[in-house]
């Protein structure tokens, strides 16, 4: 500040701070009262960082307050209602254009931060997700006329274009029977790439090429669980169903518009991933049947590394089903393709199972056998004796071949029982963590117990068909989706990262799931869920130091407009929590407690109401 400054400068400067000041102030008003309270304006909020210190840290993941001390508030569940223990009236709402936001995929944020990527191997489409100061802490809207998805199985044929306004693909995919516009529904045939004509009569061709009885994909529920990459809108998983078959359908959030919402919106079990350089988060041995259906993969990059990727994820004696034009085509580049890609499959030990028309289905061996009468120095190479076949989280793709145990080497396959007595059956891998069949068989009766509790409950809000995408936040051994067999749903089964890795048990169980770290958002679109099943989350995530505040957030990202939470935790987590849900448009539907050996676990069930920003939703149930 100079002394040498006039009156009138010293006048000017007053001015500029009392504007500053104003300007300050009037951005405290608008945002710190209540988003909701006005329907009218329309007006919406999109907040990075510590902007809205007393309305909770930033979106998932919070840094400290400017003084250093971090919000009590949202950092602890045993807090008294001191001062500091300040729970917002109300969220800020995004702004409109992030109705469709997913943080750690969000191509926007790539570009904005300037990170280098290398777009030839697909980094760009795996997770990054945002720094601590640019995460975001409000409510996402769904977009102008959201209407309440059309129930299962209707929904498996058609949803409502509001819902995802995107027709991109309807235009781009006209002959090939992806989808059609129909007046305010998008409705979907069943066509796909290479099956035109329908993906039922598609999935009975392989089944006729393996030979398999009455041309029944599942071989007398011998192939339970697939991993279709490069799904488009899930069309192949979708009739799968019909089978006893469950497949999670793979695509990136790319080019092709809202490809796994589609999917998702449809009730189909559909996951955001890309074969790039991370390992899938799949643990080894997990599927039966992988399928490629003109899925434009470049299988002979960096030394095959993405079909040892596939390798890795399939059980002994399990399929790759492709259809490109390079198992049929005639012209000289897609020749070279094809003797290049046959050649890398042979030193993979993968042989030939059947080939027609445009279709090949290599199988993979049974034992090590083959892999031990390669000449030295074959490529690509088994990996080393210390590598982690079941480490995903994070983990690098190695280009190299998993051999099996000595265990599954002897048993010549995965010793797992059909379809669908493998849910109840003990998996072999349970030695692998030193669980006994006894306490496998306990743990599923009781979650029985648990779940027919959750529905007596849930009983005066649900009917049969009311829910249809369920996720199970933390799911131990995946019995609380075995209890829900006779419901017409699936489950999403999440295993979080620093836990035991059960996530192979639960595809032993003919389940399927994924890992994750719920310090994180989850690989999804918002509004696809429509119930979460948080068993003990809270307390997790409090012991790693991160905020509730933010999970409760994300939950609210991923859950449809009148979805249900079940939240079962100690009691002061659930106390916590109920301080929030006014300011979520959530509301209590019941409550119990359950005693667990020496302590008590509270069920708290919660439904998210429907909102609006602009616009009056549209009910129609």
């Amino acid at each position: 500040m100079s002394r040498g400054r006039s009156d009138g400068s010293q006048k000017k400067h007053l001015v500029a701070s009392i504007c500053v000041l104003a300007i300050f102030l009037g951005f405290l008003y608008v945002y710190g009262g209540s988003i909701f309270g006005s329907q009218s304006s329309g007006s919406s909020a999109l907040e990075y960082g510590r902007s809205l210190k007393r309305l909770g840290s930033s979106y998932l993941g919070a840094e400290d307050d400017s003084d250093g001390k971090q919000d009590e508030s949202s950092s602890s569940f045993r807090q008294g209602d001191g001062e500091d223990n300040i729970v917002p009236k109300s969220f800020p709402v995004c702004d409109d254009r992030h109705s469709e936001l997913i943080p750690c995929l969000d191509r926007h944020l790539i570009y904005q931060m300037r990170m280098k990527l290398d777009l030839s191997v697909m980094e760009h489409y795996e997770r990054h997700c945002p720094p601590a100061e640019r995460r975001y802490n409000c409510l996402i809207p769904p977009p102008s006329g959201y209407k309440v998805p059309i129930k299962w199985p209707q929904s498996r044929d058609e949803v409502w274009k509001a819902n995802i306004p995107h027709t991109h693909l309807a235009h781009e995919k006209s002959d090939q029977n992806w989808m059609i516009v129909k007046g305010e529904k998008i409705v979907f045939p069943g066509g796909g790439t290479h099956f035109h004509y329908g993906a039922d009569k598609y999935i009975a061709s392989i089944a006729n090429m393996l030979n398999f009885s009455n041309n029944n994909l599942n071989n007398e529920g011998r192939l339970r669980t697939v991993l279709d990459v490069g799904c488009g809108v899930a069309s192949f998983g979708a009739y799968l169903l019909s089978y006893d078959i469950i497949a999670m359908s793979l695509a990136p959030n790319d080019v092709h518009q809202n490809q796994i919402q589609f999917a998702l919106e449809r009730g189909i079990p559909a996951y955001l991933g890309v074969l790039g350089t991370k390992r899938l988060p799949y643990p080894s041995r997990s599927f039966e049947l992988a399928h490629c259906s003109r899925c434009r993969i470049d299988w002979l990059q960096r030394d095959g590394i993405l079909l040892l990727e596939l390798d890795r994820l399939l059980r002994p004696g399990g399929y790759f089903a492709y259809s490109s034009p390079e198992a049929y085509a005639q012209d000289e580049e897609d020749l070279r393709i094809w003797k290049e890609m046959s050649d890398l499959v042979g030193r993979m030990c993968w042989k030939i199972a059947a080939k027609r028309n445009q279709t090949v289905v290599w199988q993979k061996p049974l034992t090590n056998d083959c892999y031990m009468e390669r000449e030295p120095g074959t490529r690509p190479p088994l990996c080393q004796s210390d590598d982690d076949p079941d480490a995903v989280w994070g983990v690098n793709m190695e280009a190299c071949i998993t051999p099996y145990s000595d265990h599954d080497n002897r048993a010549k396959g995965s010793g797992l029982a059909p379809w669908p007595a493998r849910l109840t059956s003990p998996p072999p891998r349970l030695a692998d963590f030193g669980y006994s069949n006894d306490m496998f068989e306990k743990d599923t009766e009781q979650w029985q117990r648990r779940v027919d509790k959750y529905w007596d409950l849930l009983s005066p809000k649900i009917t049969s068909n009311t829910l249809r995408n369920i996720m199970d936040m933390k799911a131990n051994m995946g019995s609380f989706a075995a209890a829900l067999k006779d419901k017409n749903v699936w489950v999403m089964n999440v295993v979080p990262k620093d836990g035991l890795n059960t996530l192979k048990l639960i595809y032993d169980r003919g389940l399927i799931g994924t890992t994750h770290d719920w310090c994180e958002a989850f690989s999804t679109y918002p509004r696809t869920y429509d119930l979460l099943h948080a068993w003990t989350v809270f307390s997790d995530i409090e012991e790693k130091g991160c905020s509730p505040e933010d999970l409760l957030i994300e939950m609210d990202r991923m859950l449809r407009p009148t979805g249900f939470v079940i939240i079962r935790d100690k009691q002061p987590v659930i106390d916590y929590i109920k301080k929030y849900i006014s300011a979520l448009h959530w509301e209590a539907v019941d409550s119990s407690s359950d005693s667990v050996q020496d302590d008590v676990e509270v069920v708290f069930i919660i439904q998210k109401k429907m909102w609006l920003t602009s616009e009056s939703f549209r009910d129609t149930e």
